[in-house]
């Protein structure tokens, strides 16, 4: 079994490099915890005018505080633990449930060759890493 999550693995990193997919995981929550300290900060210093004024000081910050936090995809993939790369792979399967290959290249080759697979796939490793890892997904140029 083993073998058959690492082509799938390996499948989510060629998709995922291939779209340009960066993640940001625990960046996300220190930006949202700066925009909402700095909203409560200037509702207790301002009032409703400081509430505005915090928020957006504290939405600034929380900005800086993230940028350049996000890394590729696939370098959050590989550092998986077992029990998420099986969520994963189950995740992935439920797409790919018809589809019989041999390795992981021929897997890459099937899925790379039909626009529709790709989007399935796709669709599906952003749905879990937003929801199973709580990421925030960020498509490079």
């Amino acid at each position: 079994m083993a073998p058959r999550i690492d082509d799938v693995m390996r499948l989510c990193c060629e998709v995922s490099e291939h779209n340009n997919i960066k993640v940001a995981v625990k960046s996300s929550a220190k930006g949202a915890c700066a925009a909402g300290g700095g909203a409560f900060v200037g509702g207790l210093l301002g009032g409703p005018p400081g509430i505005a004024l915090g928020a957006t000081i504290g939405g600034l910050l929380g900005a800086w505080m993230t940028s350049g936090q996000f890394k590729p995809l696939p370098q959050i993939l590989m550092e998986l633990p077992p029990a998420q790369r099986q969520k994963l792979y189950r995740n992935i399967m439920a797409v790919l449930s018809d589809l019989n290959w041999m390795d992981a290249a021929q897997l890459v080759a099937l899925v790379m060759g039909s626009t529709s697979l790709q989007q399935q796939v796709t669709a599906a490793l952003i749905n879990y890493v937003t929801k199973e890892l709580k990421a925030q997904v960020s498509y490079a140029d």
